[in-house]
């Protein structure tokens, strides 16, 4: 990157997710509200296990996603998949806003929303991962971690954007306003986002390298000469899948039920850490540029096997001093992981499969794993009668991606050797 381009392209890389991650973390802070409004009457948790159900459907479509925008990333031009992505988010996020509900569409209510969460699925499997790999590429070797992070930042800014939102809408309106039409007005403003995305990104194209013909089509030969890396990815991405949508997407909900905490108390602590998580991120990412990325990334998968069930202890205080210091030491956990993956993901695949081969192993743990969390997380809660089950899951997930990191670092010592 030049320096006149850079401001302008970091801009353009990360709004796409903004606009993306605003939709699913509006969705997510608002899962009681659209269940009462797409879904027939029934008791509370029901509703909105189907309303997180429709969350994780959207979810199972990104490695679809991934596999059609990387083809368009790896073929045609990073540019060109970026402008097709944030496009295919916009459109659908507003008509979410004005789709009418149960009581006036009967089951084509939920259908059609299902439907449109599965366009936003496809979308969002090829903006974020196409979007880190065309920042990281752009800049210099050594400030990767940090150029990589602000793709990241993107997402992190679009999900506090939605926390922030909703919020706002909790303190103004009246609860049953918000309950009957309220919760639309955030799907709304994601029309505005996406076209400002459309501006950013005009002239993209310019800025990037040609993409290099290739005989085959890049998901075969991702599956057949990357598969290993691909494994690789998945599971290096699990702790972040599972981490990052307990903690402040599902945690929302899980404050209200759990401990009883008010829609806008628990969204202003979330909101609150949102904001910490922005600093944080960028630390990691410029301390991981001088000790390399693996480094960050085995501390905090680490650190999360023997922290996660502690921290959730705080958080089940109900004082609100206990939750935000609980929900804190995620925001370390989880923002050094997220600040230091994109930069760690583009330095290990092949660049003539590299969109593709990212968005295959990254989307299939977020899809299949991330996207399921919010929906496991209450089943479990709800059939166990055990507020911490979230804990244990993501104690897993940490001990799942640091085994998996730990096994690269030593297969990769060994191939060395014998060099």
């Amino acid at each position: 990157m030049s320096a006149t381009q850079t401001p302008r392209l970091m801009a353009a890389g990360a709004i796409g997710n903004l606009l993306e991650w605003y939709d699913f973390a509006v969705y997510g802070y608002f899962a009681a509200a659209i269940g009462r409004a797409f879904f027939p009457e029934q008791d509370k948790v029901a509703q909105v296990l189907s309303a997180f159900g429709v969350f994780a459907v959207g979810f199972m479509m990104r490695p679809i996603g991934g596999a059609l925008f990387g083809h368009v990333g790896d073929r045609l031009g990073r540019s060109t998949a970026l402008t097709l992505s944030v496009m295919a988010m916009a459109v659908p996020t507003f008509l979410i806003g004005v789709l009418p509900g149960y009581a006036t569409l009967g089951l084509a209510a939920p259908v059609l929303l299902t439907l449109l969460r599965m366009v936003q699925g496809l979308s969002v499997g090829g903006e974020y991962t196409t979007s880190i790999v065309f920042l990281v590429e752009s800049a210099r070797p050594e400030r990767r971690g940090i150029v990589g992070a602000v793709a990241d930042l993107g997402a992190v800014s679009g999900i506090l954007l939605g926390s922030a939102t909703g919020a706002v809408l909790e303190w103004v309106m009246p609860a049953q306003a918000v309950d009957d039409w309220g919760w639309r007005i955030p799907f709304w403003i994601g029309l505005f986002v996406g076209g400002a995305g459309l501006v950013l990104r005009r002239g993209f194209g310019q800025a990037e390298e040609a993409p290099r013909p290739s005989r085959r089509p890049p998901l075969v030969a991702t599956f057949t000469g990357h598969w290993r890396v691909l494994l690789y990815l998945a599971g290096v991405s699990v702790f972040g899948a599972v981490g990052f949508y307990l903690m402040f997407v599902y945690i929302v909900s899980w404050l209200q039920f759990v401990d009883g905490i008010a829609p806008a108390q628990a969204l202003t602590i979330n909101t609150a850490s949102m904001v910490l998580l922005i600093p944080v991120e960028i630390g990691l990412a410029t301390l991981s540029d001088r000790i390399g990325q693996r480094a960050v990334l085995l501390a905090v998968t680490g650190l999360s096997v023997v922290a996660a069930w502690p921290m959730f202890w705080l958080m089940h205080g109900h004082q609100e001093w206990m939750v935000l210091a609980g929900q804190l030491g995620f925001v370390v956990l989880i923002g050094g992981y997220y600040g230091c993956l994109p930069a760690f993901m583009v330095g290990v695949v092949a660049r003539d499969v590299r969109c593709t081969a990212i968005a295959m192993g990254y989307n299939v743990a977020v899809g299949l794993i991330g996207g399921f969390s919010p929906l496991v997380a209450t089943w479990l809660v709800q059939r166990t009668d055990n507020d911490y089950s979230p804990a244990f899951m993501i104690m897993a997930a940490g001990a799942i991606s640091f085994l998996v990191l730990l096994l690269g670092m030593r297969r990769q010592a060994s191939l060395s050797s014998r060099a």
